[in-house]
């Protein structure tokens, strides 16, 4: 079955094709600038990048212009829409209503617009995009997998806040989390690397890139994670603060002039190792300014790794210990000096670097020594494939 894989923003559409026996990606794209004038960059299997300058006023117009693309007899990679026998759409928030992927149908939707006011910046468009493609693609099964459905099975200790229950209770005010759909993807395929079931193993995924969380998957679930309510909460990433003390958006806000509102434009925007440095959010920038004496720029990338540390060390005791630590994403894959110093934290664990397999970058490696107490790993998270494996699961063939 082949699958198409829609992860929808604002102004944006990332799309992947995928064919679900091989799990080869069969093509790939990204529509920008919808609603402004429009971009589409198409990359079919073992051809070259092509960018085509298409008008795209509207998500209507850019998913007809993919499913054009697709079937083009020049660029495309199957002969009819025919070929796609399901569609997975990214979905950011699920709310409490949805542990699991679902098939998108009437109810469904209704409940994924009830989670818009917990994503505003994501759910809405997430639905312009299924909204799109139920137009343009009538009779062809939907799914609906959502980041925040791993955390799901948290346990209360892990997910409330210490607020007034009653915010919990109307409100829906508790921890989330996100990237569940990559930390689900990583600590099954640590497991497989090993040549163990998850549910044998203590996990902790550090997924770090310009958004950056960390999750406790135990005996296959996950039990805690870094991101909360909001994807602000955790560890300090490109932009985003992390954890603060919250009486600083008060006494900030007196200070600078500033409303509520733009307090939390600053934690989002204008905050983590780009507000520290001054300079970027981009970590390869960061590290060559840190190279050349820059010390703004070193503090920056010595805050995150102190921080990601914290938190490795938080969850091996919320496990009660910790079999495999798996590094993925941008950073987490790509960067061997970051995972240097946060393991460097977390010797008393008994875990020791391989520093030559540590030096790879963007593959599937184990980066501990033979000896060391806890196996460590880089895996490349695959976001797109795990989707569609969901959406087959769901389906079914």
């Amino acid at each position: 079955m082949n699958v198409l894989v829609i992860n929808c923003g604002s102004s944006s559409l990332k799309y992947q094709l995928i064919d679900s026996e091989t799990e080869k990606v069969l093509a790939k794209g990204l529509c920008e600038r919808i609603g402004i004038d429009g971009r589409l960059t198409h990359t079919p299997a073992g051809g070259q990048k092509i960018v085509f300058n298409d008008p795209l006023p509207t998500h209507v117009t850019a998913v007809s212009s993919v499913l054009e693309k697709l079937t083009d007899p020049q660029c495309g990679v199957i002969a009819s829409l025919s070929e796609i026998g399901a569609v997975g759409h990214r979905i950011v928030h699920g709310g409490e209503k949805f542990a699991s992927s679902t098939l998108l149908t009437d109810e469904a939707i209704a409940e994924i617009e009830k989670c818009c006011e917990l994503a505003p910046l994501h759910n809405p468009a997430n639905l312009i995009g299924i909204n799109a493609c139920r137009e343009l693609m009538p009779g062809v099964p939907m799914v609906a997998v959502f980041d925040t459905a791993f955390h799901q099975t948290m346990p209360e200790k892990a997910f409330l806040y210490s607020l007034p229950y009653r915010w919990y209770s109307q409100y829906g005010i508790r921890r989330y989390g996100f990237h569940g759909t990559s930390h689900s993807f990583v600590s099954k395929r640590a497991a497989e690397f090993l040549g163990k079931k998850p549910e044998e193993l203590k996990t902790i995924v550090c997924h770090l890139g310009n958004g950056a969380s960390l999750c406790a998957v135990k005996y296959g679930k996950s039990v805690d994670t870094s991101m909360g309510f909001t994807p602000l909460e955790g560890v300090p990433m490109g932009t985003r603060s992390g954890n603060i003390d919250p009486a600083i958006l008060e006494y900030a806000a007196a200070k600078e002039g500033l409303t509520l509102h733009e307090v939390m434009n600053v934690l989002n925007k204008q905050s983590g190792v780009q507000g520290i440095s001054g300079l970027s959010s981009d970590f390869r920038d960061l590290g060559a300014a840190a190279a050349a004496g820059d010390k703004r720029s070193a503090a920056a990338i010595e805050v995150f790794c102190y921080n990601v540390a914290k938190f490795v060390g938080a969850y091996a005791a919320a496990m009660n210990g910790v079999d495999v630590i798996a590094f993925t994403a941008g950073i987490g894959e790509n960067d061997p000096s970051v995972r240097t110093k946060v393991l460097s934290y977390l010797e008393y664990l008994g875990i020791e670097v391989n520093p030559q397999t540590n030096k790879l970058r963007g593959e599937e490696t184990v980066i501990s020594t033979p000896d060391s107490r806890v196996t460590v790993l880089v895996i490349p998270t695959n976001e797109e494939l795990a989707i569609a494996r969901e959406t087959v699961e769901i389906v079914g063939e």
